[in-house]
Parts: structure tokens; C-alpha cells; sequence
């Protein structure tokens, strides 16, 4: 059974930064991708960044360099950076894994998610 729980989030001023952290448990295949979503109140689920086994990554337009995506040398443990953030980027970011020989920003392709981790920049 694949777990995912998030963690790091906060409220900070605009302008701020904050790094998320979502560990991976129960993925039993060597490929996969982990992503990073996020969901703010009245809107659609929007993708983030994601990421595969072999370090391949993909950002949102709107990320524009200001957002990093990395995990850790043991692998199952992904990262999001976020700096310089924007009161639009409040919202609840959700990690998402599948076991995908591709890196991908699509949601219908994950089927593994967490419950999320709330993000609230201040004007």
C-alpha cells in the first residue's frame, strides 16, 4: 500500500519561502514519478512540478524558475522549493505518485495522493 504524507507547510509573507516534504512509503517498482499539485478554494486541482526515478523533471509555467523539485539520495522522500511566493499561490499542494516510466504533470495519472499540506502567503 503506497502512502504519501506532506509536510512543511505554513503562512509566510509574500515574497517568502517555504520547502514542502512528502515521504513515499509502500512503492515497490523501481520507476516511478512523484508530482506536486495544488488546489485553492473554488478552483481546479493544478499541477506543479513532478519528477522521476532518474531526476527528470517538469515544472508548471507558472513556476518560472522560482520553484525546485529535488528528492533525496534514498529516493521516496521529493521536495518542493518555493521561493519568492505570491499571495496566488495559496493553496492546499498535494504530492501525488505513480508507477510511470515517464515524468508527468497530468493528475489523472497519479493514483496515489496525500492528504496535503496547506500553503498561505500574505499580501
Amino acid at each position: 500500500q503506497v502512502q504519501l504524507v506532506e509536510s512543511g507547510g505554513g503562512s509566510v509573507p509574500s515574497g517568502g519561502s517555504l520547502t514542502l516534504s512528502c515521504v513515499a512509503t509502500g512503492i515497490r517498482q523501481s520507476t516511478y514519478s512523484i508530482a506536486w499539485f495544488r488546489q485553492a478554494p473554488g478552483k481546479e486541482r493544478e499541477a506543479v512540478a513532478a519528477m522521476d526515478v532518474d531526476d527528470s523533471t517538469k515544472y508548471a509555467e507558472f513556476v518560472k524558475g522560482r520553484f525546485t523539485i529535488s528528492q533525496n539520495n534514498a529516493r521516496y522522500i521529493v521536495y518542493l522549493q518555493m521561493d519568492s511566493l505570491k499571495p496566488e499561490a495559496t493553496a492546499m499542494y498535494y504530492c501525488a505518485a505513480a508507477e510511470l516510466t515517464l515524468v508527468t504533470l497530468r493528475p489523472p495519472l497519479y493514483n496515489y495522493w496525500g492528504q496535503g499540506t496547506q500553503v498561505t502567503v500574505s499580501s
